[in-house]
């Protein structure tokens, strides 16, 4: 990953690696300090998290709108703030009410920013270029993640009160800094729907586009996998413990190392169509080695979830980048912000749902639950080309794309 020359995406890195660092400063010991500092229960944690997931739910689409009025850049500023605002709360926090309020306000904020940062690289990025910045910006926020996590295990390995609030402390300054730091991003000018121009939430009439952010939902179901259910699966099956860390670190050096360079040609519409199917084919795969891993001798137990884990992290690289692509190709630009509050919606209902439906299907059935799994996964990734063929088609009544598009084998021109 090299630093990228001198203007608005360096500026814009910067701040997202300082939040990021912040992120996984407090998302590391978090779930300790919930339990052994402010003495929740896992029920209570669990019960507070789905609270605050719900709620991140209505961060998506308003806040969108407001990166369309106001400008992404203002947005984001102020989401960062609020949101570090909100990480403070957690030291004050001594009840289970108390803690599910802070939660959903730091969940709230969290979506909310990353819808202004999606819409604030589509502003400072050309067309060409977005999906490429928007990789580029994942492998910086792996790389905080990695900074912050390493430096929470300092406290988790003094394991005191003071050492947890060291890093709660930390992450709202981190956020905070990030707020700053985002000043240094060229103002991006807001491009509000002018009176008489058609309906203000234009997203939502966009039929073609709502079923992809959909089918982006399903796809996206794979990270549930990754922080929930394969460290279950492990366990279940009797793997020994350190694959979970094993499978986290393949994931991060392979998102920090490969995620722009698997990002290339999926910033049009056929090559981000193609990305999300193979996708699910990968995501298929992946769901059957970890199912074959059951019931195996050492060896090829761990050489299944290996296998497994690889071809995880390589159909998530595809299943993003395929993503951004669709995302900001086939949004107008007056309404850009809302586009990625829609699709920033999906991300965040697949959190909510995931961790629930994967457990029950997959903990509960075992191999029969992955291959269902896995052929979820296959079906949305196959309807996705059909669906940004419909989408290509459909430009003309929803904004201004003035591009020639060429989606599977369909030619398509927006005039």
């Amino acid at each position: 990953m090299i630093l990228p020359e001198r203007g608005p995406v360096r500026s814009l890195a910067f701040s997202v690696l300082l939040r990021a660092t912040g992120r996984g400063l407090f998302i590391t010991v978090s779930v300790i300090f919930f339990l052994s500092s402010v003495g929740l229960s896992a029920t209570q944690v669990g019960a507070g998290m789905t609270i605050a997931g719900v709620v991140s739910l209505a961060a998506g689409l308003p806040s969108g709108r407001l990166c369309d009025v106001l400008g992404p850049r203002a947005v984001s500023i102020t989401f960062a703030a609020f949101g570090g605002l909100a990480i403070l709360g957690y030291a004050f926090v001594d009840s289970f009410w108390g803690f599910a309020v802070v939660a959903a306000l730091a969940k709230f904020a969290d979506a909310g920013d990353s819808v202004a940062r999606a819409t604030l690289v589509g502003g400072i990025a050309p067309p060409g270029e977005r999906v490429r910045v928007r990789a580029y910006i994942r492998a910086v926020t792996n790389v905080g993640w990695s900074i912050g996590g390493l430096a929470a295990g300092v406290a988790l390995a003094v394991d005191t009160r003071p050492a947890y609030l060291t890093m709660v402390y930390g992450c709202a300054a981190c956020y905070l800094g990030a707020g700053a730091l985002t000043l240094r991003v060229p103002r991006v000018a807001p491009a509000p729907h002018t009176a008489g121009g058609g309906p203000t939430w234009i997203v939502l009439r966009d039929r073609p586009y709502v079923v992809l952010a959909l089918l982006n939902m399903v796809l996206v179901m794979h990270l549930s996998l990754l922080t929930t259910i394969i460290p279950m699966w492990i366990k279940h099956i009797g793997a020994p413990g350190v694959m979970v860390a094993a499978i986290g670190l393949i994931n991060t050096i392979t998102v920090t190392l490969l995620q722009v360079r698997l990002s290339r040609g999926t910033g049009e519409i056929a090559g981000a169509a193609r990305a999300q199917r193979r996708a699910g084919a990968l995501l298929l795969l992946a769901c059957v080695l970890f199912a074959i891993a059951a019931g195996q001798p050492l060896w090829a137990m761990l050489a299944a979830l290996v296998g497994g884990a690889l071809l995880h992290v390589f159909g998530e690289l595809l299943q993003s980048a395929g993503s951004w692509g669709l995302s900001y190709e086939l949004a107008p630009s007056h309404a850009l912000g809302q586009y990625q509050g829609l699709y920033n919606t999906g991300w965040q209902a697949a959190e909510v749902v995931a961790p629930v439906l994967l457990t029950t299907v997959v903990i509960g059935w075992g191999w029969p639950g992955w291959l269902l799994v896995g052929a979820l996964f296959l079906g949305a990734g196959l309807a996705v080309p059909p669906a940004a063929r419909w989408a290509a088609r459909s430009r003309s009544a929803y904004g201004d794309a003035q591009v020639g598009l060429v989606v599977g084998r369909t030619a398509v021109t927006e005039a």
